[in-house]
């Protein structure tokens, strides 16, 4: 799992939040089918999380539907990741997006093309274990 990924996710949701209302608790089953698809990879906690929580995914799933497939994928996976985080995963997260947020908006663009770069170049650790002959 790359944290990196996640936060640049968090960085995201949060920055939409900005102006959200917090609303009513939603259970799933209430979403909508486009809802639904756009936030599947939360389906399995998605009535454990908060009226905000909930919100700000709202909001995500709007733009869903007007991604192409690559950006739909990528949404999914970060979703994904976000869902299987530990509370004290996601709360370091979120520390890290606070204290990034601290940081002059220049410094931040660099930050943030750092991590695109980081994320994007191939690993130069060995596989673990060697691949099996073909047959």
């Amino acid at each position: 799992m790359q944290l990196r990924s996640i936060v640049f996710f968090l960085l995201v949701s949060l920055s939409l939040n900005a102006s959200i209302a917090e609303a009513a608790l939603q259970p799933w089953h209430t979403l909508t089918p486009v809802q639904q698809q756009a936030l599947a990879p939360l389906a399995g906690n998605w009535n454990t999380l908060t009226e905000r929580q909930q919100t700000r995914f709202l909001v995500m799933a709007k733009k869903y539907p007007h991604l192409d497939s690559a950006q739909k994928e990528r949404f999914h996976e970060r979703l994904e990741q976000w869902s299987k985080l530990t509370p004290e995963q996601r709360k370091r997260v979120r520390e890290k997006y606070k204290a990034l947020n601290k940081v002059p908006p220049e410094k931040r663009d660099q930050i943030k093309q750092m991590v695109r770069e980081q994320n994007t170049a191939p690993s130069s650790q060995p596989a673990s274990a060697p691949a099996a002959p073909n047959r």
